[in-house]
């Protein structure tokens, strides 16, 4: 299953880098994105060394289906817009 990375989890003057909102296509209610909580979530850094990044989803996030995952480490801004892999 594929999600896309709408934006890091922000307040009106701050951002936390570590976490992100994904959207994932084929869940658009709260109860079903509820059901992703716990999954495991890895995004693909481009370039050379091909590095990955894994997560884990923790929350439900909004009424429509978006879901707010927890990564190990900061996430890079060109992330926004891109894909990663649920298991």
């Amino acid at each position: 299953m594929e999600g896309i990375i709408i934006n890091y989890r922000r307040g009106r003057k701050t951002q936390t880098t570590n976490q992100m909102i994904v959207q994932v296509p084929e869940v658009d209610t709260k109860e079903k994105a509820e059901e992703l909580v716990g999954k495991t979530v890895v995004y693909e850094c481009v370039g050379k060394d091909k590095k990955e990044i894994k997560g884990k989803v923790t929350f439900a996030h909004g009424g429509k289906g978006a879901v707010r995952v927890l990564f190990e480490k900061g996430m890079p801004g060109q992330a926004i817009g891109q894909t990663v892999r649920l298991n």
